[in-house]
């Protein structure tokens, strides 16, 4: 059942019916284009569509035409009738929820690491002491609906009876409201992007008694600026619900990388070489993950869902996901996260395909050619740029107006959602190749000047110079207007 409603109570009481229903939920966030939404419910096909003002308006009447909509404020309450009874929790088929409720509420304690080879897979128990979740807990519900972020925080809070509470946008979106409100909320217990800890003046002060960083590999540094807090880094991709597993950060850490560390409960990793069998310890290897997080698949994508989700040669009846992800294991068995094995990127904590924006984009009239890479600035952040192969109608960027640039940047933004849309776009001639016809990534050039801006226009006063002359700095430009 497909969910498309704005951020509120009612967004948490319909995603609670959904799933105590037996059913699946696809969310569809107000805030994302209409044609991504579109396309996503197109693609899903769902039976229902629960739905309120902003979710219609969202999606416009034409996608809500082959669907049935449960309007949320008009629909006659039939549920009204039907018995006040809890179903039978075994028919649920929501074995993952449960096992972050085993995460956040299981009262063992993890075993100590040891040194040696690490036993193939890693399983451990993983025990309330870590995220400290009770009746007189206070979870921010921060994860946009859409991002798999927000189950986590949902089964935080209601698998403790905990309070969830739930930021408007405006406190979300900039980092120094957000603090904020942590404070004057009593928030205990938050789990934020790094990008965002790493974009405030003052990490610490966005720190709850308990945060947790998910999302992307924070880095050490920013570990060690909020030593306030009880820190957990989390990892997991979505395909093993939301969380893998899970590294509680030391008091005493002053360690150049933080690890991703051990398997939660009821989860089996396993780091395998290109033949699918276990790498030595310390080597590289690919993360597969098994266990009750492990989702079916890709709905209707049999090919894909073949490629990634394999039959588990280690135990047997259990399914292993093919993560893409490199890791190894550090001397106390704790994993440590060494990026990807394709062009999959993360950045500010969404994982995105290099390959869908460059579709985007080759819809174009302009655009023959495209490819998009994630490349890092000098302060090692990370930005999404495109590079194109134009028709000649294109013609070519102005110093001024940045016509290129800006016109793909606007068809980009009607189809994507903004943290897909590129931060620069390169005209070139033809993509570089290798002598064997395949694309040259390492011969891609700097973005340099090719940030889609606005027509350009002097900064005015002391300020406007002053941070026009940063930013220039920072991206690596000659020269930004007061609009750009």
């Amino acid at each position: 059942m497909a969910i498309c409603v704005e951020r509120s109570p009612a967004m948490v009481v319909g995603l609670l019916a959904i799933l105590k229903a037996g059913g699946a939920y696809l969310p569809l966030d107000p805030a994302y284009p209409c044609a991504r939404l579109r396309q996503v419910l197109g693609d899903a096909a769902p039976r229902l569509l629960l739905a309120d003002a902003a979710g219609r308006a969202a999606l416009g009447p034409e996608a809500l035409v082959d669907v049935s909509v449960v309007d949320l404020e008009t629909a006659t309450p039939a549920w009204a009738e039907l018995s006040a009874s809890d179903p039978e929790p075994r028919a649920w088929p929501h074995r993952a929820p449960s096992r972050l409720c085993h995460l956040h509420l299981r009262l063992n304690r993890n075993a100590k690491g040891r040194h040696g080879r690490a036993p193939q897979p890693r399983q451990s128990r993983v025990g309330s002491d870590r995220f400290g979740v009770c009746s007189n807990s206070r979870v921010v519900q921060f994860a946009s609906f859409g991002f798999d972020a927000s189950a986590w925080e949902l089964v935080m809070a209601f698998g403790a009876g905990a309070a969830l509470h739930l930021p408007a946008d405006e406190f979300r979106q900039a980092s120094n409201k957000l603090s904020d409100y942590l404070r004057r909320e009593a928030i205990t217990h938050a789990t934020l992007p790094p990008a965002l800890l790493q974009a405030s003046r003052d990490p610490g002060c966005l720190a709850s008694q308990v945060l947790i960083l998910a999302g992307e590999l924070p880095k050490a540094e920013l570990v060690r600026s909020l030593a306030s807090a009880s820190i957990v880094n989390a990892y997991g991709p979505t395909e093993a619900a939301v969380c893998a597993t899970v590294w509680s950060c030391p008091d005493d850490f002053d360690g150049p990388v933080v690890p991703i560390g051990r398997p939660i409960a009821n989860t089996r990793v396993y780091l395998l070489d290109g033949h699918g069998g276990p790498v030595p310890f310390g080597a590289v290897g690919e993360l597969y993950i098994g266990g009750a997080g492990v989702a079916r698949g890709y709905l209707n994508r049999p090919e894909l869902t073949a490629e990634r989700f394999i039959a588990s040669p280690f135990v047997d009846g259990d399914r292993l996901y093919k993560t893409g992800d490199l890791a190894r294991y550090l001397p106390d068995g704790n994993l440590e996260f060494l990026g990807r094995n394709d062009d999959q990127a993360k950045i500010r904590g969404f994982r995105i395909e290099p390959g869908e924006i460059a579709a985007r984009l080759c819809e174009h009239a302009w655009v023959r050619e495209a490819v998009v890479v994630a490349r890092q600035d000098r302060a090692g952040d990370k930005h999404l740029v495109a590079y194109v192969v134009c028709a000649p109608e294109a013609g070519s960027d102005d110093e001024d107006g940045g016509g290129l640039a800006g016109a793909l940047r606007a068809h980009v933004s009607g189809r994507l959602p903004d943290y897909m849309v590129p931060a620069a776009f390169v005209q070139l001639a033809a993509l570089p190749l290798t002598p064997n016809g395949k694309l040259d990534r390492k011969a891609l050039p700097a973005p340099a000047g090719a940030y889609a801006r606005t027509a350009y226009e002097a900064p005015r006063g002391a300020v406007e110079t002053a941070l026009a002359q940063i930013w220039a700095e920072l991206l690596g430009v000659e020269r930004v207007g007061r609009h750009d």
